[in-house]
């Protein structure tokens, strides 16, 4: 995360030889028993008998970023269950996002999974989507958001609810001031944990913006900080990475401020472990990647809409702390987790 993203990165997935050939037995089985056959459009697995559906996973993320490449997981398992071909991109800048939903559009893609961290910016190629009969889910950002912006269904973390949720546990680890650390601003996901840490949180609350596409920035100015207000007791992160980089900010300060953190990778289930992080606030990223194409391909292949179009799928928050971290170690020693 220390130099600047390329404009987008892709990814083509294909099947391994036993599935095509499971495929294939399917194929034949229907046609020979008069239930399926080239007529129908499914087969009996409900796998389109005229081609692979083809399905867009784009994301706000940056290069290198550990929390999407458990996003990226997820839905590539997926993908391989349902034997679609997934294209993975993702572009930081909204403009970029936007485009990159606009090439998956021209593609003519049979659905289209996109995460909302800057609503506004997704209107217009959503609109452009369902104009040509793309069915687009959202995923991971914007859950105030997607039903106005007409995604067909959600999956994520409700990030106010996490916010508040995080407020009231430092309270009861009777935390006096919390420092709550935004990497992108403007990301309505983010900006919504640290409005319901403050909500929540007795305490004094402070904010602070950083460029998480810098690393090296994120560390100087938690460091800068905690120096200049010694009464900061806790910094709260937005993600893993940078919790593992205020760990190091609080030892280079010279601080006594303890660490929590939203999101999980491998390398914090570590810290947790060892107490170098307090607590991790989990919103499962493989699950929301595995739900959003997954949902596309039941839908595309038996009408189904999960939370009918008028509830989101929740897949957090869950507190990750040094007492049950052991439960996920093993899965996030996998890279799933």
């Amino acid at each position: 995360m220390n130099t600047p993203p390329p404009p987008h990165a892709s990814l083509r997935l294909i099947r391994g030889t036993a599935l095509t050939f499971a495929a294939a037995t399917c194929l034949l089985l229907s046609g020979c028993s008069g239930t399926g056959g080239s007529g129908s459009g499914t087969d009996t697995a409900g796998a389109a008998s005229t081609g692979r559906l083809k399905i867009a996973l784009v994301t706000h993320a940056s290069k290198g970023d550990a929390f999407w490449l458990l996003v990226q997981k997820g839905a590539e398992a997926a993908a391989a269950k349902d034997g679609v071909d997934l294209t993975y991109t993702s572009d930081p800048d909204a403009t970029g996002q936007a485009e990159l939903v606009r090439d998956a559009v021209r593609d003519k893609v049979d659905g289209i999974a996109v995460t909302l961290a800057k609503p506004d910016a997704m209107k217009a190629p959503i609109a452009q989507a369902k104009a040509s009969d793309i069915p687009v889910v959202g995923l991971n950002s914007g859950i105030d958001s997607w039903q106005s912006e007409g995604v067909l269904e959600f999956f994520g973390q409700d990030e106010s609810v996490a916010g508040r949720a995080v407020g009231q546990k430092l309270d009861a680890l009777k935390a006096k001031h919390a420092l709550c650390v935004i990497h992108e601003r403007g990301n309505v996901a983010l900006e919504a944990r640290c409005a319901g840490v403050k909500k929540a949180f007795t305490g004094e609350t402070d904010i602070l913006y950083v460029d998480g596409t810098d690393m090296g920035a994120v560390s100087t100015g938690v460091t800068d900080r905690l120096k200049q207000d010694p009464s900061i007791d806790e910094v709260v992160t937005l993600g893993a990475d940078f919790a593992l980089a205020a760990v190091k900010s609080v030892k280079a300060a010279g601080s006594s401020a303890k660490v929590a953190t939203f999101d999980l990778n491998q390398d914090l289930v570590k810290a947790v472990q060892s107490g170098n992080i307090q607590f991790a606030v989990d919103q499962q990223p493989y699950l929301q990647g595995y739900l959003a194409v997954d949902s596309l391909w039941l839908y595309k292949t038996n009408g189904n809409i999960s939370g009918g179009g008028a509830a989101p799928v929740l897949t957090g928050p869950a507190f990750v702390t040094k007492t049950n971290v052991g439960a996920v170690a093993r899965f996030a020693a996998n890279g799933t987790r």
